[in-house]
């Protein structure tokens, strides 16, 4: 009888702790789905999906209960200029995992996530940057800039490939393809921010913490956008005035998007190897995940689109980078899981024993 109440008791402490920093869990899912949806093995796809979906609900659903029941978790969170952008991530999960059952022939599913993202982008893309200028209580936030805020980007470009999927049934709202400009400012605006914060602030072991990773991943997205852009029809408008732009522009994107992954790797390696940081689970993982299955999706779009050849096997060899790191993330948080909720491996629950020796 004891065992209840103890896992009553974890999924409390589980909820109430909940970060934003759990839904890069869908992005990175939804993403690699895509890919094999594009490269095979649509097997592995399918059940990407499968997992993507389902982990979005469960997020969704322990998000609304944790606004209810634990006001002042989230309260904490938004005071926070370090965590508040992850929640950024909740309208790209939304987003991300829409564009793939668009691929799935589920339209309807599609415009309902499209919908709720476009809401909650909409309430964090004023509410942020309005408690960052009005709300905080020191002078300078350039101390809590870090990877995260990058997920504004992927939010926002986020919206856009869901307009590009939109655009193809309603060709009269281009407007709505308007994000991928605001995305584009946002990431100039941001990497300007963070490169001030490494030359100004010193930078640490726990600093360098995985989400810039998504410096590489939100230049992806943007190419990403760009791709389908250049994929909608040419008689449309918005294509035939901007197709030039979007082509040379994605291309460079993708040049700086690739230049930043050897450096990362170097980042990593000095956090890891130089500094012996423990490399074990932590939701923020999932923000390495992810821009390297974005990279392989948009490395294929792209090159399709803008026809080089060069970019295909490219896309292909990261793409099994991707679904390898997925593994190695997923493998460690199935450990770390099963050892918060005492389970053995013998198939009993460690907590079990000691039930029966108090009785």
């Amino acid at each position: 009888m004891s065992n209840q109440p103890r896992s009553v008791s974890w999924t409390a402490t589980a909820v109430q702790s909940l970060s934003p920093g759990y839904f890069p869990f869908v992005l990175a899912t939804s993403i690699i789905s895509t890919g094999t949806f594009l490269l095979g093995p649509s097997w592995l796809s399918r059940a990407l999906l499968v997992i993507a979906s389902a982990g979005l609900a469960v997020l969704i659903v322990a998000q609304v209960i944790q606004v209810v029941l634990f006001r002042s978790s989230v309260a904490a969170a938004f005071d926070d200029p370090g965590r508040v952008f992850g929640f950024f991530a909740i309208a790209a999960g939304l987003d991300v995992v829409g564009i793939r059952l668009a691929a799935a022939g589920h339209p309807p599913a599609t415009a309902i996530l499209a919908g709720v993202a476009a809401v909650v982008w909409l309430a964090l893309t004023y509410g942020v940057p309005a408690i960052l200028l009005l709300g905080r209580s020191h002078d300078s936030v350039l101390g809590d800039v870090n990877g995260t805020w990058l997920l504004w980007v992927v939010a926002t470009q986020s919206l856009s490939l869901v307009a590009s999927t939109l655009v193809r049934a309603w060709p009269s709202q281009t407007g709505l393809l308007a994000p991928v400009a605001v995305g584009l400012v946002l990431y100039l605006l941001l990497v300007s921010l963070i490169l001030q914060r490494w030359l100004t602030v010193r930078v640490t072991p726990q600093t360098l913490s995985p989400p810039y990773w998504i410096l590489m991943g939100a230049t992806a997205i943007i190419v990403l956008a760009g791709a389908r852009i250049l994929g909608l029809l040419a008689a449309l408008p918005v294509v035939r005035a901007a197709a030039g732009f979007v082509e040379g522009f994605s291309f460079a994107l993708w040049a700086f998007g690739t230049w930043w992954i050897p450096l990362l790797v170097v980042l990593g390696c000095w956090r890891y190897i130089r500094h012996r940081w423990p490399l074990s689970y932590e939701p923020a993982l999932w923000s390495v995940v992810f821009p390297l299955g974005m990279y392989s999706v948009a490395t294929l779009s792209f090159g399709q689109a803008a026809h080089l050849a060069f970019m295909g096997p490219l896309s292909r060899f990261m793409l099994w980078v991707a679904v390898a790191a997925w593994v190695a993330v997923a493998a460690t948080f199935a450990a770390r899981l099963l050892g918060a909720t005492g389970f053995s491996f013998t198939g009993h629950h460690r907590g079990a024993a000691t039930g029966r020796k108090n009785t």
